[in-house]
């Protein structure tokens, strides 16, 4: 799962917001005291989704549905492909509309950036200011994020090029994150803060 079914996976206090967004920028053992006890219960909630997500066989398979170029950062395609279909049927999903969660997430990681680490703060302010979130929804904003993130990396990657993995086998991976995404809820509600 990436940044959007992170979020809304963790959708609480804007504490919960910041810390499922920090899952991806924290790394090493969660002490107490480092964070609040709700941004610290939210990364290890978004660990613990990670973890279950990436061995479930919906993704295993998917994985291998990539070309061999593409296979190595099949996880990073499928994790923006799967924010792809939850932020264009966002509708099936939530009673609030994207717009208006996507802007509560940013007011919150706003409110909260002193608690982030750097990195974390400069990818959050070009996902605010490009709102990402609701940019995830066209496939053509996943093309710029994949494009964007292809630049980030320090070594040579096809990523650029990717978005023509989700145009080649759509509806394969549409159905490869319906699969998924039900499990994903329910072990979410499982791993929760308490999990």
């Amino acid at each position: 799962m990436n940044f959007l079914a992170h979020l809304y996976l963790s959708a609480g206090s804007t504490e919960a917001l910041v810390g499922g967004l920090l899952g991806d920028f924290v790394k090493g053992p969660l002490t107490p005291g480092r964070y609040p006890p709700r941004v610290l219960a939210a990364i290890a909630q978004h660990r613990r989704i990670d973890s279950f997500v990436d061995t479930h066989p919906v993704v295993v398979h998917s994985r291998t549905r990539f070309a061999p170029g593409f296979r190595r950062y099949a996880g990073i395609l499928l994790d923006l492909f799967h924010d792809h279909f939850l932020a264009r049927d966002w509708h099936e999903h939530a009673d609030e509309p994207l717009v208006c969660f996507s802007d509560r997430a940013y007011r919150a990681f706003a409110h909260h950036e002193a608690l982030l680490p750097p990195r974390a703060r400069r990818v959050i302010r070009a996902m605010t200011r490009d709102d990402w979130l609701g940019g995830y929804s066209d496939p053509d904003g996943i093309r710029l994020a994949l494009h964007g993130l292809s630049r980030r990396l320090s070594r040579a990657n096809p990523l650029a090029i990717g978005h023509a993995e989700l145009a080649r086998d759509y509806q394969a991976l549409e159905k490869g994150f319906r699969d998924l995404w039900p499990a994903v809820q329910a072990f979410a509600t499982s791993a929760g803060p308490d999990g």
